[in-house]
């Protein structure tokens, strides 16, 4: 029995494996608040033994913790109270892929319960999973692409750590959008990667040089809403592992510095039952009625579920005018300079949300597009005509500038309540608030440096 996709294993071929010795480690993951794969790796034979129809468990905390992992206080779900209990990380087998960067591995994506068996909702997959079924409702599901940018230097993590990433080397040491030259330097890693990830199932289409010095990206096949977050989460832990074996430290984030930031831009469709494009119709531009409707949806709604796209601090650095990164919620037909950019003719129409970054969890991000659209659908809401020009210069509603801002409006949100619940949204908007403490607390180096002496 072979793999439909190579990289991709049944259960059957897991345990097959496992048998003959070809896989001694199963990595079981979950995805946090970061959109980060955490978990454990589990030695395979004791997996088989039994993991087949039981669960891992794991400590509470990692979906009630900051990027640094600190138990903070103030979550519904956990606290020092509760004693910081376990969650049961439940194995979705139609999800195994192999992870040929680390010897005889393979991953299994979990869903996450608590131990008494019931679903934990403020767990990012099952956030996406209660959009995915509304779509569901109506007949319809989502297929999706997420292309990542990142910047990669010629200095180790370690290195990068103990320098307080200050005077890093990037591997290009200028711009080197779309060159062959330039991004030849790198083709020993990024060929790696491309080749590691096409063997972990992922249909890999091209890796291009952008603008920043070091910044490239790495475009995949679309897929169905969850499973391209999976592979998006495994693709962000995977460069990272690869180029750390290979000497390098890469970067997502969103504004490293104060030219270009990594952007995610997220295309999205959606399909019937029997997989015919939703989005195209007869309308103006090739589009449906139900696009029009989604479109409008995502103009009206996005702002106040943007904090699901642009989760931290450092990703309103990247909404500066001129800087390919949106600042006006306009719609255009192939248009750069707008929030939204329809792209692709007849049964390929789809939109390009280009308001997230490089560190985008995934699975809220995707949620929050479905969940605005959505809504425009069952408004009935009318598409205002495609803005053509210059968006920056456009006097119209802008993306949120500051963490703060958006938390707030997420908050007070009628639809994030509506479509994420209020579980979700109190837990969520609590992370955003402690976050813009924990900013708002630290010294910067540009305070220093503007203050210790001529202040």
């Amino acid at each position: 029995m072979t793999s439909r996709v190579a990289g991709r294993l049944s259960k059957d071929e897991l345990l097959a494996r496992i048998k003959i010795g070809d896989i001694d480690t199963v990595i079981l993951a979950i995805t946090d608040m970061q959109g980060r794969l955490q978990g454990k790796r589990i030695d395979a034979t004791f997996f088989a033994a039994q993991y087949l129809e039981g669960a891992v468990e794991g400590c509470s905390y990692l979906l009630a913790s900051d990027v640094d992992m600190r138990t903070v206080d103030g979550f519904a779900l956990t606290s020092w109270e509760r004693g910081y209990g376990d969650l049961a990380f439940i194995a979705d087998f139609s999800t195994i892929r192999l992870v040929p960067w680390h010897e005889k591995t393979a991953i299994v994506f979990a869903d996450v319960q608590s131990v008494e068996g019931e679903p934990v909702a403020v767990s990012p997959r099952q956030i996406l999973a209660r959009q995915v079924a509304r779509l569901a409702e109506r007949g319809w599901h989502g297929v999706t692409g997420t292309e990542l940018e990142f910047m990669v230097f010629s200095d180790t993590y370690e290195s990068a750590w103990r320098n307080g990433y200050r005077d890093l080397t990037p591997v290009n040491l200028y711009n080197v959008d779309y060159s062959l030259q330039g991004t030849s330097r790198v083709e020993p890693l990024l060929g790696r990667i491309r080749r590691n990830m096409r063997d972990a199932g992922m249909v890999v289409e091209s890796v291009k040089g952008e603008c920043n010095f070091g910044q490239h990206e790495m475009a995949f096949k679309y897929d169905e809403l969850i499973d391209k977050c999976d592979e998006h989460g495994l693709f962000k832990l995977g460069a990272k592992e690869i180029a750390a074996q290979e000497g390098y430290a890469l970067t997502f984030m969103a504004k490293f510095n104060e030219r270009e930031g990594n952007s995610c831009h997220i295309h999205l469709s959606l399909r019937d039952e029997e997989n015919r494009p939703v989005f195209a119709g007869d309308g103006a531009h090739g589009m449906s009625p139900v696009f029009e409707s989604f479109l409008a949806g995502l103009l009206a709604h996005v702002r106040e579920l943007s904090y699901f796209l642009a989760p931290n601090v450092n990703s309103y650095k990247r909404f500066v005018a001129g800087s390919f990164a949106p600042t006006a919620l306009l719609w255009g037909i192939d248009n750069r300079t707008c929030a939204f950019r329809v792209v692709g003719l007849g049964p390929s129409i789809r939109v390009e949300c280009r308001i997230p970054g490089g560190d985008v969890n995934q699975y809220l991000a995707e949620a929050a597009l479905v969940a605005a659209g959505l809504a425009g659908v069952e408004e009935g809401l009318a598409l205002e005509a495609p803005f053509a020009g210059n968006a920056y210069a456009a006097d119209v509603a802008r993306v949120p500038t500051t963490l703060h801002e958006a938390v707030e409006l997420f908050d007070n949100s009628r639809i994030a309540r509506a479509a994420f619940t209020d579980e979700v949204v109190d837990h969520y908007a609590h992370a955003g608030r402690i976050e813009v403490e924990a900013f708002n607390t630290a010294v910067t180096d540009w305070e220093r440096y503007r203050g210790f002496e001529r202040l």
